[in-house]
């Protein structure tokens, strides 16, 4: 393979050409993307002042391709740049019209944009909507959380949300797969104490629709955790012949997770404990396995001792 070998001063020389066509390459590249150019963008458009007697929906595409006057800079960067993305179009006509001319709005839309990103046209420049007759319908909020608790803290009472209801007005066919308004999510990490604040719920995604209210009050209850242990006597159910039966042990011991708070008020009367006579009757069991059918809310059994008990039937 050939190798060149040049001189000390043909590598000066070779280096002073280099530099020269990268400073000349840049200054063209400079002087180009500074002079004024046309270019078209796609823009996502956002209603504002939506007729309050009238439900709409757009009959097109929720974009448009705007043509915006720009230098060669503005024109390569503008992929990045999402805040000029967003055209503001003004919908108080639609309580007399069933569409809307943005060209007759640019002056106002461009107003809030910078000079440098002047929308020339628009396309389509026409927006047309469906109108319906406008229905009100009260649907129930739906909590979103991702909660994580510290280690021994959890939930320790129901969720309180005040008010429980949002009110959305609309198309009544939109309104009619609505059952429910979610709100934004909580998220929380090492949760150990009870939660109070006001919560927004989600923003409405089509402009023909209103939620009110736009936040609610919440109160999450967190209590940290510890084991108790109860004696609860044992029911015996489904002993549909009357039988004179005696159970033993009478009572087990249910060991359970309760909150602190909750832990002294805590008795065997908030439990209920089962054994299953046709156990025995349709599956032959000698003993009879012991079930919890009731214990307080947020609270979990750990173990049931014994888990069996026997029996005795007196014919």
């Amino acid at each position: 393979m050939a190798i060149i070998k040049l001189s000390a001063i043909e590598r000066r020389r070779l280096s002073a050409f280099v530099t020269c066509l990268v400073f000349a390459v840049f200054a063209w590249l400079f002087t180009t993307l500074s002079k004024p150019y046309k270019f078209t963008i796609k823009q996502v458009v956002s209603f504002r002042n939506a007729p309050q007697k009238r439900a709409f929906h757009p009959l097109q595409s929720d974009t448009v391709n705007a043509i915006v006057q720009g230098t060669g800079w503005q024109m390569l960067f503008s992929k990045f740049n999402e805040d000029k993305k967003i055209i503001n179009v003004d919908l108080h006509t639609l309580e007399t019209k069933n569409y809307v001319v943005i060209s007759n709005q640019l002056k106002q839309i461009n107003a809030k944009k910078d000079v440098e990103h002047e929308i020339i046209t628009v396309t389509p420049d026409t927006l047309f909507f469906d109108f319906s007759s406008r229905t009100v319908k009260r649907v129930p909020i739906e909590l979103v959380t991702a909660i994580k608790y510290q280690k021994q803290f959890a939930q320790s009472d129901k969720v309180t949300i005040k008010p429980r209801y949002v009110t959305i007005s609309g198309p009544a066919e939109v309104l009619a797969r609505i059952t429910s308004w979610r709100t934004d999510s909580i998220i929380m990490n090492g949760a150990n104490e009870d939660f109070n604040s006001r919560v927004n719920v989600q923003g409405v995604k089509e402009g023909n629709l209103s939620v009110l209210p736009k936040s609610v009050m919440v109160t999450i209850p967190i209590d940290e955790y510890t084991e108790k242990t109860i004696e609860v006597p044992v029911k015996l159910i489904n002993n549909r012949n009357y039988y004179n039966i005696k159970v033993f042990p009478q009572k087990v011991k249910v060991t359970f997770t309760t909150s602190l708070g909750n832990y002294p008020d805590l008795n065997e009367d908030d439990f209920e404990a089962v054994a299953d006579l046709d156990l025995w009757r349709h599956n032959g069991y000698s003993v009879l396995p012991v079930k919890v059918t009731r214990l307080p809310s947020y609270s979990k059994v750990v173990k049931i001792i014994p888990q069996n008990i026997d029996f005795i039937i007196k014919k």
